[in-house]
């Protein structure tokens, strides 16, 4: 175990303080109730812990939240910053400058590209690909295999490829 100042994350690193935790539930299902549910543990934000996989590359020049877990394989380059209480899946790649907001869950094998911004409470499902620049509003729900070529509005469903709302 390493440490490392509190809110950034290195590769192959877990920054974890005394009698800290991690909890990550969520599906897409039950993906809004993310906050509700650890809010309701009641830990202490300064005793979450932040787990980076050794087989996951993290830039130094990214920032990463508490109660964050990143998976092997995944890609996180710089600038990118993740919110607290997110679950990044397996083989995922975040480019530069994307901004993943808290309590949000990534599916494996998710790309997204340069300067896309995703809010907070999102469910991005595995094999999405999400355009650069583009917004995900906040609790949005991206399906699996889905392609996002424009902004997803706070609330929205969408699936299909090209994504179209969800009835």
């Amino acid at each position: 175990m390493r440490w490392g100042r509190p809110g950034v994350a290195s590769a192959s690193s877990t920054t974890c303080p005394p009698n800290g935790g991690l909890a990550v539930p969520g599906s897409p299902v039950s993906y809004l109730e993310r906050r509700r549910v650890i809010e309701g543990l009641g830990i202490a934000a300064d005793r979450w812990a932040t787990v980076v996989h050794p087989a996951a590359h993290v830039s130094p020049l990214a920032t990463i939240g508490r109660n964050v877990l990143i998976m092997a394989g995944v890609v996180v380059t710089s600038d990118a910053v993740i919110g607290d209480h997110v679950c990044v899946l397996p083989n995922t790649v975040i480019h530069h400058g994307v901004r993943i907001g808290a309590w949000s869950l990534i599916g494996g094998n998710v790309t997204i590209a340069g300067g896309t911004e995703i809010g907070a409470n999102c469910y991005i499902g595995g094999g999405v690909c999400l355009r650069n620049g583009i917004t995900i509003g906040d609790r949005a729900l991206v399906g699996m295999g889905s392609t996002v070529l424009s902004s997803v509005e706070a609330g929205l469903r969408v699936a299909g490829s090209l994504a179209r709302p969800l009835r």
